[in-house]
């Protein structure tokens, strides 16, 4: 059996990946932050020589909004940069030959040729609001090929679109997109609002990909067939794409969103709030070629999203 080490485990996506995982019947490792602090050198080296790991699935960051991304940037560049390089320096010298990187579609240029291709990276400037983040991601997916090319190792890289899904953050300030959304609506329902105020102008275009659809995506990349997985991936294209193929504009998002909460008021665009991107949508055709597919469209996913919020939520009626 494989002994597989899940950083990040109690995230959104390192959860989806736990439950993949236990359904395929491999053996997970995990630590919280109390009993592992990922920043920290001298333990993660601990713990990889203690543990003796097979495999490592890299999911552990610290994530945000646009608004958490332009009010902590020092947090969100050290504090991931640390994660991934002490993860990936203790995976090679505690001999982990297979470990996977996960990053973000943030890593391609603001006005990269759409859909994105991998061959887009460091092919222009990057996003403002999100710069640093995307610097750290660009390091570890520089790292996995470095380590790869130096050492002989095999570590993959994916490159999700914006995710969503089981366990996401629903914070009011510091959420993503869809869940900031989802509870936007669900209160402006609950307690009679009249409208909901969006920020931007709404016409931005954003790609979503349902959390479950990206652990089967890690899980399956890793796993491939290194020879047939070099053939599509070459050595100095280390990263994968994954995402949905198809995007909608934040105003499609809002309004759909809207309907699967139950809310029928107004939807206000707050357009002096920054809108990022004018789109992001990533080229998939390299994980198509390998055989993935997505399976759960938007409007299943956002409903069976804001089922488990009002399952886990204190926001009930």
């Amino acid at each position: 059996m494989v002994k597989i080490f899940v950083a990040g485990h109690k995230g959104m996506v390192g959860s989806a990946i736990c439950r993949q995982l236990t359904s395929i019947g491999d053996e997970i490792v995990t630590a919280t932050h109390k009993e592992l602090d990922l920043t920290s050198q001298s333990q993660v080296v601990s713990f990889f020589s203690e543990n003796k790991i097979d495999q490592v699935y890299l999911a552990a960051a610290k994530v945000g909004g646009i608004n958490a991304n332009s009010t902590y940037p020092a947090d969100f560049i050290y504090q991931n940069l640390m994660i991934q390089s002490n993860v990936i320096d203790s995976a090679y010298r505690t001999g982990v030959k297979k470990l996977m990187f996960l990053g973000s579609s943030c890593i391609y240029p603001k006005f990269a040729s759409q859909p994105m291709n991998e061959t887009s990276l460091l092919s222009g400037l990057l996003e403002p609001t999100n710069e640093p983040y995307a610097i750290a991601k660009i390091a570890g997916i520089k790292m996995c090929e470095s380590y790869n090319v130096q050492f002989g190792t095999d570590y993959r890289c994916v490159m999700p679109t914006n995710l969503y899904g089981l366990g996401d953050n629903f914070h009011p300030e510091n959420s993503h997109v869809v869940p900031a959304l989802i509870r936007r609506f669900h209160e402006a329902r609950y307690t009679s609002q009249s409208s909901v105020v969006v920020w931007g102008s709404g016409t931005v275009k954003r790609e979503f990909l349902h959390v479950d659809d990206m652990a089967r995506a890690c899980c399956f990349v890793m796993n491939h067939p290194k020879d047939s997985y070099s053939k599509v991936v070459k050595p100095t294209l280390s990263h994968v794409n994954v995402g949905l193929g198809e995007d909608v504009s934040i105003t499609e998002l809002a309004t759909l969103i809207a309907k699967v909460v139950g809310f029928t008021g107004d939807i206000i665009f707050d357009t002096s709030k920054p809108d990022g991107p004018p789109r992001k949508l990533l080229d998939i055709s390299l994980i198509k070629a390998m055989g993935w597919n997505p399976r759960i469209d938007l409007h299943e996913g956002l409903k069976s999203t804001y089922a488990w919020f009002i399952e886990n939520s204190t926001l009930r009626d």
